[in-house]
Parts: structure tokens; C-alpha cells; sequence
């Protein structure tokens, strides 16, 4: 035997052997109906299921009623089965962007059948993986993806838009795509990065992204709240929670926002918090 067959030979094993240690294609699990929630493990290919959503009730999500109106009834036509748009929720940190997606799928769960599933952001690149996992199944999904943005841009735009445009096969009848982003048009952390990765002008590159968001059907936009609205969300929570609300909390809870810095749910929801915590007691949806 000549040395290049040996060493052919050798190759040939080599690659062989690392076929064999290659994960499983993805392959539709057998999802038990009574979980409505999973959280996306990349690396292993498995839906991890969640046993309880921590959500406030949908009428809990104060100060944002356009963007609640606009997300719930979205989601209630994909759930029926009819026409519904991928959605970015954007905006002011605090006001609510998470908590909204979590509020609406509980609501419209109480309606028709709906599962959430939680994708991280560092695993955009897999996409496309989860969407094979979920076509196959008898169920309708949300994949969710909190305070979107790119560690890199030319791997994890192309793994987005199959989910936003579907590519040759279109996206999954059963899938629709939320997330969340501080910015609008989802621009990377660092656009001379992008450049750099790209080779073009920096303003084609920030026009590649902006396209990218131009791909979802709906915008919600999310605005820093005025006082009176602070106020409006911190007394909801005060009320359903059944707490003090005597004259003073109004006082405390300006206070509050001015140690911190701004006003927004978030802060409303830490005040709260700590004003159950000084009348003794626990908080919990």
C-alpha cells in the first residue's frame, strides 16, 4: 500500500469519526400539552420546559396601552390560526418591553392554545435549528427573544431574517417571531466592527441593518413615562396588591424615581417592592 493511501485512509477515519460525534438533526419532541413555556437550549437542541411564567395580569401592564392594545390583539389573530406580523417592541429601558410579551401570551392562553418559547440572544445563530424543531410540531409558538442585539452581524442577521422572511420554504405557519430591543432599528454595539467585517461603507452597513428591522410587520414603540403616569403605575400595583396607599406613598414614590434616576415601570415596580417589604409582606404573580 502506497503512502498516500495510508495517509487517504487516515483522513477518511478522521472524518468518519467526527460525523459520528455530530448532534442528532433536529427532530420534533413529543411536548407534553400541559407546558405552554420553554426556554431554548442552543447548544443541546432541547426545549426546557417552564413550569410558571412570572407575568403581572395584562391589566397590570400600565402606561403602555397602545403597544398592549396593538401586541394582544396581534397575538390573538396568530392564535386563531389567521394573518399575524412578526413584532419589535422597542424603546425606553423600563417601560415594560418584556413584561408586555409574557402578559399577552398568559391572556391570550386563557383564549386558545399558545406556547412561548424563550430564545437567548447569544443564540440567534440558531434559529434555524429551532425552527426545525417547531414546524414539526401540532402547536403554535412565540419565539422570544429579550433585548435583541448582535455579537455578529453577518452570522446572526442571515439566522433572523429565515425567521422573518423563511427563505425558500417561508417561515412556519406555527411560528411567529417577538423581541425586544432598546434601539429601533437594531443597530450592532459596534458598527465599526460591522464595517470592518463587511469591507463596506459604513452607511450601506447601517442600511443592511435597518432593512433587518424594516422586516417586522409591527413596531411598538415604548416612551419614558411623565410623572403622572409613574404615579398612575405605581398606585395600580399598590392597589391590586392590596397596600397602604395613605397620603404619604405619593411622596415617597417621587422620591423614589428621583434616587433612581428616571421614572418607568421598572422604578414603579422596585418601589413597590420596597414599600411591601417595610409593611411586612411578600409580592408575587
Amino acid at each position: 500500500m502506497q503512502d498516500n493511501d495510508i495517509k487517504l485512509i487516515s483522513v477518511l477515519e478522521r472524518i468518519a469519526n467526527a460525523l459520528e460525534g455530530r448532534p442528532a438533526a433536529a427532530v420534533a419532541p413529543a411536548l407534553d400539552p400541559a407546558v405552554n413555556a420553554y426556554v431554548y437550549e442552543a447548544e443541546r437542541h432541547v426545549l426546557q420546559p417552564v413550569k410558571h411564567v412570572s407575568a403581572p395580569p395584562l391589566a397590570l401592564v400600565l402606561g403602555v396601552d397602545r403597544p398592549r392594545d396593538a401586541l394582544l390583539e396581534n397575538t390573538r389573530r396568530f392564535a386563531r390560526g389567521v394573518a399575524a406580523n412578526n413584532a419589535l417592541l422597542w424603546g425606553a429601558r423600563g417601560m415594560g418591553k418584556s413584561t408586555l410579551v409574557k402578559a399577552v401570551h398568559q391572556a391570550v392562553l386563557a383564549e386558545a392554545p399558545l406556547s412561548l418559547v424563550e430564545i437567548h440572544r447569544e443564540d440567534i445563530a440558531a434559529l434555524p435549528a429551532l425552527l426545525a424543531i417547531l414546524k414539526g410540531a401540532d402547536q403554535r409558538f412565540i419565539i422570544f427573544c429579550d433585548d435583541l442585539s448582535f455579537d455578529q452581524p453577518d452570522r446572526d442577521f442571515k439566522a433572523l431574517k429565515s425567521v422573518l422572511e423563511g427563505g425558500l420554504e417561508g417561515r412556519p405557519d406555527n411560528v411567529i417571531f417577538y423581541a425586544t430591543s432598546n434601539r429601533r432599528h437594531l443597530l450592532p454595539r459596534r458598527m465599526m466592527d460591522q464595517e470592518a467585517a463587511t469591507g463596506i461603507h459604513p452607511t450601506e452597513a447601517m442600511d443592511e441593518t435597518i432593512a433587518l428591522s424594516d422586516r417586522f410587520g409591527l413596531w411598538l414603540g415604548f416612551y419614558p413615562c411623565d410623572q403622572d403616569i409613574y404615579l398612575g403605575i405605581v398606585r395600580g400595583y399598590l392597589a391590586h396588591f392590596g397596600l397602604d396607599t395613605g397620603d404619604d406613598w405619593m411622596a415617597a414614590a417621587l422620591e423614589w424615581s428621583k434616587t433612581r434616576g428616571n421614572r418607568s415601570g421598572r422604578t414603579a415596580w422596585q418601589f413597590v417592592t420596597a414599600w411591601a417589604g417595610k409593611a411586612g409582606k411578600s409580592l408575587a404573580f
